[in-house]
């Protein structure tokens, strides 16, 4: 989740899938996208906060978890670049690939698919804002993935064809920013999960 505050308002990054998508077509959505094997082993210029990489490594310990915790950041960061063209990070000085800084990236919720489902996925949600990322919201472009990719006024998203889970999460972010537009890397997010057909919320 990508917010833009540098107009006196804030404003979220969207885009529509495309309707040929076997899953979820024609519905607007943060970019994103699955973490790659490779992701987890990609150089980085900046490392998560010590409190998004403690709670993305969820209790366990050691560099896999590490990696993995990493690995995760790493795909949103490649995955917003392929969808949409803004790129957080720089690049390497011997490649001339793009590297991801994660240091702007906060951990703001979880949410996993219900059984049943045809396609299940245990999504993490990041958020960055574009002035810390050092982003040019102007840059934006569709892709093959997304598209109609455009800022919408927070307050103003209730008419978008969403996914409920995508709804759900944007509205718990908005209400944490009433409490604290900083939002703070170490707050705590909410965890939705199905078990044995009832849905909960746990905490991250």
């Amino acid at each position: 989740m990508l917010l833009d505050r540098g107009q006196g308002r804030v404003r979220v990054l969207m885009g529509k899938r495309d309707r040929k998508h076997a899953f979820m077509p024609d519905v607007y959505v943060f970019p994103g996208g699955r973490r790659d094997r490779a992701d987890m082993f990609r150089a980085f210029a900046t490392d998560l906060h010590p409190d998004v990489l403690r709670r993305l490594m969820e209790g366990n310990q050691g560099d896999a978890a590490r990696r993995r915790a990493r690995g995760l950041a790493i795909a949103a960061i490649r995955e917003l670049q392929e969808e949409t063209g803004l790129v957080i990070g720089g690049k390497d000085a011997h490649s001339h690939t793009s590297i991801a800084s994660l240091s702007c990236l906060r951990y703001v919720a979880r949410a996993i698919t219900p059984p049943g489902n045809i396609r299940r996925f245990d999504t993490r949600f990041f958020l960055a804002f574009t002035d810390e990322a050092g982003l040019d919201p102007a840059q934006i472009r569709d892709s093959d993935e997304l598209q109609d990719v455009r800022w919408l006024d927070i307050e103003d998203i209730s008419g978008l064809n969403m996914p409920s889970i995508t709804q759900t999460i944007f509205e718990h972010v908005k209400m944490q920013m009433k409490l604290d537009p900083s939002l703070p890397f170490g707050s705590s997010g909410p965890f939705y999960f199905a078990r044995r057909g009832r849905f909960h919320c746990g905490i991250i």
